[in-house]
């Protein structure tokens, strides 16, 4: 059997569906699956652990200052990528151009098994906790049926009725899918300018953003218990680094627009733009809601505070930063504007992630490297079977309870994955110097490197500091090795 002859799988007949996707995302609509797929529930929240690590408003705004940059200089980087390889599957496709079809498929094993089924059930799972506020019975503690460590709660299944409700709306066109994602996009975005400006005019007027700019480097670790260390030299770096994994994560997965290059219109062109102004449009209002938080509210607090302001962004109640700056404005009212804020966010982010995943499946199953019901186009012109194949894998993740801790221990795997694809420009401008490059990477080769750099030191630092994950990460990632080489064999024997 020929190398890229697709796994043997019964399907059924295809022979009146579609063979090619219909080229119809404009470039605004590409550039809000950019903006919608980044924006979760990450920004909500991490800051609050960042400030206990680092206990400085100067290197919280740096972190997230350092985390645009590597974002935007990561985009641009993709964008030459992009102009050679407009097709579905984006990122995989290049990985497997500049390295071969090992590397594509460890890079979409480690894709499907947990980075975007895992980011999917992750996001569906807090969509239910903010939905939880209005509707208490999908709590947690809800629990119908439990089967060792699998727990089944109203909650959970609601998050999966999330997940197929979103994959049966994708499944119906991408004009579907582009319509959900657009106007949950623009209502995430308006409402975190009306934050940013709301909380950035009165933090102006109380002199509070001031006060926490006072003294802005100098840093500290709190505890738990709200004893204070002070942090310097190599201490800083290893408190710099660790935190930053909130910061990136919060600004991932703007790679999901390359996995749906074949239904970008004019992809050469329209793909790096949305790979620019997407991540630049996020990492500048990440940085100013920050700045709002500021503005609102007390950089430190007691984690024995008994309000809002006595437990400051360091102690906000279950790190919820955003509620907390919100009710300084709104009272109690916060806490359900900013729970919906949230829904309309991680509803947005999961039909963004939802769309995009199931292209890059497709595309590994053209290559004979995932299942062969994946490799096709429903009536619809979309990859329909990839798309439920993920909403089963991912609801599976949303029951097992494990999601989380796989999730982590990903985390580093993507970024290790970001750099290997950039890596992969250096190789191809080498092995391929007459290939059609419609748009070149902006400050070649001194921005990829320093992303490089910036990216391994990084890496270096996890590795040091979350040991235990970062390996877990690494496994998960290995393990796709032996699944290639057993996936050949079986394609041989066929």
């Amino acid at each position: 059997m020929a190398e890229n002859q697709p796994l043997s799988v019964p399907s059924a007949d295809v022979a009146t569906e579609p063979t090619e996707f219909k080229r119809s995302l404009s470039l605004i609509d590409s550039t809000l699956i950019v903006s919608g797929s980044m924006i979760g529930s990450g920004v909500f929240i991490v800051t609050a652990d960042m400030v206990r690590n680092l206990g400085s408003s100067g290197w919280l705004l740096m972190l997230w200052v350092l985390t645009g940059i590597l974002t935007v200089a990561a985009a641009l980087s993709y964008g030459e990528l992009a102009g050679m390889m407009p097709k579905a599957g984006g990122q995989y496709i290049y990985i497997q151009r500049a390295y071969g079809h090992l590397t594509g498929f460890v890079y979409g094993w480690t894709v499907f098994t947990v980075i975007q089924t895992g980011t999917i059930a992750a996001v569906a799972v807090a969509f239910t906790k903010y939905t939880a506020v209005f509707i208490p019975a999908l709590g947690p503690d809800n629990v119908l049926l439990a089967l060792g460590p699998i727990k089944v709660t109203l909650g959970s299944i609601f998050a999966i009725s999330s997940l197929v409700l979103l994959t049966w709306l994708n499944s119906q066109g991408v004009q579907s899918g582009k319509l959900i994602q657009n106007v949950f996009t623009s209502a995430k975005l308006i409402a975190l300018l009306g934050l940013i400006v709301i909380g950035i005019t009165i933090g102006l007027s109380s002199g509070l953003l001031s006060t926490n700019l006072t003294n802005a480097w100098a840093a500290s670790t709190t505890t738990a218990t709200g004893e204070v260390l002070p942090l310097a030299g190599i201490a800083l770096v290893l408190a710099f680094g660790t935190s930053m994994i909130g910061s990136l994560f919060s600004a991932d997965a703007w790679n999901n627009v390359t996995f749906i290059a074949g239904e970008i219109k004019n992809p050469r062109r329209n793909i790096p733009l949305a790979l620019f102004f997407g991540t630049l449009i996020v990492t500048t209002i990440y940085f100013l809601a920050n700045v709002s938080y500021l503005s609102l509210l007390p950089l430190k607090g007691s984690p024995s505070g008994t309000d809002i302001i006595s437990r400051g962004i360091q102690f906000a109640t279950a790190d919820r930063v955003a509620t907390a700056a919100v009710e300084t404005v709104f009272g109690n009212v916060a806490v359900a504007v900013m729970a919906v804020l949230i829904m309309i966010s991680t509803f947005g982010c999961n039909n963004g992630l939802i769309l995009a995943g199931a292209r890059l499946y497709y595309a590994m199953a053209k290559d004979g490297l995932f299942l062969k019901q994946a490799s096709h186009l429903n009536k619809n012109a979309v990859p329909g079977r990839a798309l439920w194949l993920q909403c089963i894998w991912a609801s599976v993740l949303c029951l097992s309870g494990k999601y989380g801790d796989l999730l982590d221990y990903c985390t580093f795997a993507s970024l290790v994955f970001y750099m290997v694809t950039i890596a992969g420009l250096f190789r191809l401008r080498r092995t391929e110097p007459d290939a059609e490059r419609p748009y070149r990477a902006f400050g070649y080769p001194l921005v990829p490197a320093l992303y490089i750099i910036a990216a391994l030191t990084i890496c270096g630092i996890l590795l040091y500091t979350k040991t235990f994950n970062t390996g877990m990460g690494l496994l998960i990632a290995g393990l796709g090795i032996p699944v290639y080489f057993l996936t050949k064999r079986g394609q041989q024997t066929t």
